[in-house]
């Protein structure tokens, strides 16, 4: 009996950090035994996979040299047909991010340009890993960047919905000694099946784990979790204030990120990818694919804006991709791998209503290879959420042989933080 229950555990543990090897009707999921509640933000990490084309997000308008590389993708510029949204008279955003505009203008919404990765691969998978591992250029640290930050956090929690990863398997930021749920979705945590199997399997597992041992209490953290979700049914969940969710797997993710966050069920960390930005071909940038992907996009976050404004003060979410596009536009109506991209940063604790970053220009001898440079290293902005927001100092430890520089000034602090002085980097744009 003592090996089975250990052979399950370990089989359910590893099962757990891979998002593999569990019955569709058990959830991927390992237990930490620490306690006590996060005092910091609750962080959302989107990850934009396939390499958006950031250019075409925020739009540098005022760069003569951008509208001369995208004769047929580049986006007009404010007050004409299908122009972009005036942010600060130099840059715009794409005009299917409208729903964004208002919460940028209330100041909630915060623009990082000419930002991403110091390490110059053009790899979809290379590009990925290393940011996701938070160590450019280098893996031979396995773990993420989140789960070292849930590791080396001054608080602990032990909640089984500490971290999250919204999909069949956990991405590679979580993957740290803090274990990690890879959730696809409410409905499937709630013992989708035959009940009668059902039933016989959970009258046996609790059996097996009905004692006081180590063995046993980890075992029925498995039964606890099932409590916890029990409250988010994810059929009766009410998003509030009139927000509308779209139908899309992104609109749906968010919004049982939301439906977690009201359950408080301990959520600390929630990832979300959106993938199909690699847009080499036929992009669509104002009538097409990318157009369509944008407006989902930008409809899903400001519908959880919406959603969660009470709780916003103490949420925050920021978006990345591996790399931008290159600036000139392909012959088949594309773009192609590029370099330096942008980053949007959402929550009631943003200094928003900026475009922060030191902008390069577009011009010919600005350029990295043909591609935006990169003069913000995607490091430095989650290095102040992770210190101003989240309340880790342990920079050293989330992004390890990293030489901190001065931040952006983008957050507002929580609490302050004695002995840490850092001056923010003013915009500037050429």
């Amino acid at each position: 009996m003592e090996a089975t229950r250990r052979d399950f555990l370990k089989t359910a543990g590893y099962a757990a950090m891979m998002g593999l090897g569990l019955p569709a009707w058990m959830p991927r999921l390992a237990f930490s035994t620490r306690a006590d509640g996060p005092p910091g933000d609750i962080l959302i990490c989107v990850f934009l996979r396939g390499g958006i084309d950031g250019m075409s997000v925020v739009v540098p308008y005022a760069e003569d040299n951008y509208h001369e590389s995208r004769p047929t993708l580049g986006i007009p510029e404010p007050g004409q047909q299908n122009g972009a949204l005036d942010l600060d008279g130099f840059f715009g955003l794409h005009p299917a991010l409208a729903p964004l505009l208002d919460i940028y203008t209330q100041g909630d919404l915060a623009v990082v340009h000419a930002t991403g990765s110091p390490d110059p691969t053009r790899s979809h998978f290379d590009a990925m890993d290393y940011m996701e591992r938070g160590t450019p250029g280098e893996k031979q640290i396995e773990t993420g960047w989140l789960g070292r930050h849930l590791a080396s956090a001054a608080h602990q929690n032990d909640s089984p919905f500490r971290a999250i990863g919204m999909g069949a398997l956990l991405p590679q930021s979580l993957r740290g000694p803090v274990p990690a749920v890879a959730l696809q979705s409410i409905a499937d945590f709630h013992l989708q099946g035959n009940p009668a199997e059902l039933a016989q399997i959970q009258q046996t597992l609790a059996a097996l784990y009905s004692g006081d041992g180590w063995l046993d209490l980890e075992g029925q953290k498995v039964f606890d979790a099932f409590a916890l979700l029990e409250q988010t049914d994810p059929l009766q969940y009410d998003p509030q204030h009139g927000a509308e969710y779209p139908d899309t797997s992104f609109g749906l993710g968010l919004k049982q990120v939301a439906q977690l966050i009201r359950a408080e069920v301990g959520l600390e960390v929630a990832c979300l990818d959106v993938g199909g930005w690699d847009t080499h071909a036929n992009q669509g940038v104002l009538s097409g694919q990318f157009s369509g992907m944008l407006t989902d996009f930008g409809a899903a976050l400001s519908a959880f804006y919406t959603d969660m404004q009470d709780q916003m003060g103490s949420i925050t979410l920021v978006t990345m991709s591996e790399f931008g596009r290159r600036l000139r536009e392909n012959a088949s109506a594309g773009t192609d791998h590029g370099h330096g991209n942008q980053m949007l940063v959402m929550g009631g604790g943003i200094i928003g209503g900026h475009v922060y970053g030191n902008w390069p220009g577009l011009d010919p001898e600005q350029l990295d290879r043909g591609d935006l440079a990169v003069t913000t290293d995607y490091r430095t902005v989650l290095s102040e959420l992770v210190l101003k927001r989240l309340l880790n100092d342990h920079l050293d430890e989330v992004f390890p042989h990293f030489e901190q520089v001065p931040f952006l000034g983008l957050a507002e602090s929580n609490t302050p933080l004695p002995g840490l002085n850092f001056l923010p980097l003013q915009m500037a744009t050429g």
